[in-house]
């Protein structure tokens, strides 16, 4: 769990929003309070890591709206719902609109802090992921076109004197490009080459 993570609570009962934070903030974790969904969009301009918790009625923007919006705008911070009893069909509403676990009120202290600290390290790991991704795409982004021709077939489990013979050069040549290729990838064998690019969902190579 990153130590600059903030729990960033989404609620327009005061009650709440003190009680959370105090929960919260008695185990550590650096809380931010906002009395609306329309607050927290117009307050919050640049997010580090951390977490949302909401509840999923609110005047205004709801809490599902309240995602819409959180996706719209690219904001990826892993969402909690809070919730009534009467509101758990509304909290699967919100589910399968990117939050990630709901919480009925009144909650449990205890599932309260374990469901934001799997929150909070299921960003960080997320984070780390799309970090690596972003590097081997700008490993790629950096091949020549040839490089890259090479590269595309490679990962589709082609030999050197077939890729020369698509490619209309000689299995020399492919042997040259494939060690530019792994150079500029950083990648110690074929294996983690194809493991390198896979990770990137295919979207590397047109």
């Amino acid at each position: 769990m990153q130590s600059d993570a903030i729990v960033h609570v989404v609620d327009d009962d005061v009650a709440v929003r003190q009680s959370l934070s105090f929960l919260l903030a008695s185990d550590g974790l650096p809380v931010r309070l906002h009395e609306s969904a329309g607050h927290f969009l117009a307050s919050v301009k640049e997010l580090s890591a951390g977490c949302i918790i909401t509840d999923v009625r609110m005047p205004g923007i709801d809490g599902i709206e309240f995602l819409r919006q959180l996706g719209q705008r690219g904001i990826a911070l892993p969402v909690i719902v809070m919730t009534g009893h009467a509101d758990v069909p509304l909290a699967v509403e919100a589910m399968k609109h990117g939050a990630i676990d709901f919480i009925e009120k009144p909650f449990d202290d205890e599932l309260m802090i374990s469901t934001v600290k799997a929150a909070l390290d299921r960003y960080q790991h997320q984070a780390k992921r799309d970090a690596f991704s972003s590097d081997i795409q700008a490993r790629i982004d950096a091949l020549s076109e040839r490089e890259r021709q090479v590269l595309e077939r490679l990962v589709a489990g082609k030999a050197n004197k077939v890729i020369a013979h698509e490619l209309g050069i000689s299995p020399r040549t492919v042997e040259i490009y494939r060690a530019n290729v792994m150079t500029k990838m950083r990648a110690t064998s074929l294996p983690e080459l194809v493991r390198f690019v896979l990770f990137t969902s295919g979207a590397a190579l047109p």
